[in-house]
């Protein structure tokens, strides 16, 4: 399923607040291979050419979690990133972030601590998780320290879209992270935003009010 860029904010995003539904989302430069991560995860396959869109592709995905039914709603970029800041209802009512890098890219290494700062903007708290794609180019790279990820005190796996290493552990350990989260977190951007919707309501209402009012008062007799 997808949808263009400009209608983000057209999306139904209230099915997330129901406990069955989880958004996972996904940040990271362009050709890092976060498409190529979900479909590894979700159809077991790796096709290699590249396809380059700006639409926002969702992936679904059905399971289990404590003997209750779960549909995960994995956001892809899509080309997205390419404008260097995403919408900022891509953010709104995540229950998780995977953000990736190429290891055989530095520049998609060094640029996660601006996917991390607009993260943050938008969602403070929700779990995150650093993953180092294309290992399998070089293996050694499992040996070197990616601080970032430690600074901030975020999981960091190692994975490869190519061969499969680590992908589906990756994928179900964020998915309990995002249910946890989920389960146990009271969301302050969450509530400013609703505090925000209610408060544009309420003002659309009173210059409906005012209005109406305005229409039925009786004609002075100057302007009879």
């Amino acid at each position: 399923m997808a949808s263009d860029a400009n209608g983000i904010p057209e999306l139904d995003q209230d099915k997330y607040d129901a406990d069955e539904q989880v958004k996972i989302i996904c940040l990271g430069d362009s050709a890092v291979g976060k498409s190529k991560l979900m479909e590894r995860f979700l159809i077991d396959g790796y096709r290699p050419q590249q396809l380059s869109t700006y639409a926002l592709t969702l992936y679904k995905y059905n399971t289990t979690i404590d003997r209750k039914a779960v549909l995960v709603d994995f956001w892809d970029t899509a080309g997205q990133e390419r404008f260097q800041s995403m919408h900022p209802s891509y953010y709104h009512k995540a229950h998780a972030c995977i953000m990736v890098f190429d290891v055989q890219r530095k520049i998609t290494y060094k640029n996660l601590t601006s996917w991390y700062t607009e993260l943050r903007e938008y969602r403070p708290e929700i779990p995150c998780v650093v993953v180092a794609n294309k290992i399998d180019a070089d293996m050694k790279v499992t040996q070197r320290n990616f601080n970032f990820a430690k600074k901030q005190g975020l999981p960091l796996y190692f994975v490869s879209a190519a061969d499969g290493t680590n992908v589906v552990k990756m994928f179900k350990e964020t998915i309990k992270m995002a249910m946890s989260y989920k389960q146990n977190s009271s969301d302050f951007m969450d509530e400013v935003m609703r505090e925000l919707e209610n408060f544009e309501l309420e003002q659309n209402k009173d210059l409906s009010l005012q209005t109406a009012q305005e229409e039925l008062k009786p004609e002075s007799p100057e302007s009879v």
